[in-house]
């Protein structure tokens, strides 16, 4: 079956300028969706954009900042002037902040800053797309978490706890409006080769491997596709989940 048979249908995406963002707008886009592609680099968002209406799909873009609940307002309003009325929303922003540091000595400045973005920034995205989803009864939700905030990975624990509380927050959420017609869930995938793994020490990302029963990363496409399902019509009775993506890792 298609995922997304009733168009149109469109979808903003946090974070859509690299990683998995762009990866999941470029396959939504080519499954007939519209999609907004929101990122903090303006011209990252635009590239994504423009890549998929070359594909023949339809898209715009727009600069956003996570963390002001005017910018994310502003974002969600100019993707609904231009493709209409928003059904799924992805939000893949994150940063992991420092690594390879002991729980002792993490500063509490980057902690601070990780927890802005990762967990402050999905609840106020969340909180500029919900009224309009509640008042039509009908949305999807996703968030990218991680195995990290389910585990914890060693010397990450600014990230860790972050995604921790992404999690928990998905539960709440779900809860809340599992009567609205709107679901709210998350993905918790191992390591993906993404830009923001790139930059991480080697011994970090063979760490978190290393962990993986399958001993290789997750595929950004593999990502793309449970995504693409979570946020169509079809996922219609999962809400406050989180979904594994980890290769075996966690069976939980």
């Amino acid at each position: 079956m298609q995922y997304f048979d009733d168009l149109p249908y469109t979808v903003a995406v946090v974070g859509a300028g690299s990683g998995i963002g762009k990866t999941t707008a470029e396959l939504i886009g080519s499954m007939g969706v519209s999609v907004g592609c929101l990122d903090k680099n303006a011209e990252a968002a635009e590239d994504t954009a423009q890549a998929i209406e070359a594909a023949g799909g339809k898209a715009c873009s727009y600069a956003m900042e996570v963390t002001d609940p005017a910018s994310a307002k502003s974002a969600l309003d100019h993707v609904e002037d231009i493709l209409g009325n928003i059904s799924g929303l992805v939000n893949c922003a994150g940063i992991t902040g420092k690594t390879a540091v002991l729980g002792a000595d993490v500063d509490l400045d980057d902690f601070d800053q990780v927890h802005d973005i990762n967990v402050k920034g999905a609840l106020i995205v969340s909180q500029a797309v919900l009224p309009s989803m509640l008042a039509r009864g009908y949305g999807r939700v996703l968030h990218v978490a991680s195995i990290s905030g389910k585990e914890g990975n060693s010397g990450m624990l600014a990230y860790s706890t972050s995604k921790a509380g992404l999690i928990g927050m998905v539960k709440v959420l779900g809860k809340d409006y599992a009567e609205s017609g709107v679901t709210i869930n998350a993905i918790a995938p191992a390591v993906v080769r993404t830009p923001m793994v790139d930059v991480l020490p080697e011994e970090t990302v063979t760490y978190m491997t290393d962990k993986i029963p399958m001993k290789r990363c997750c595929e950004l496409s593999e990502v793309a596709q449970l995504i693409a399902w979570t946020i169509s019509p079809a996922c219609s009775f999962n809400t406050g989940y989180v979904f594994d993506m980890t290769g075996g890792r966690a069976t939980y």
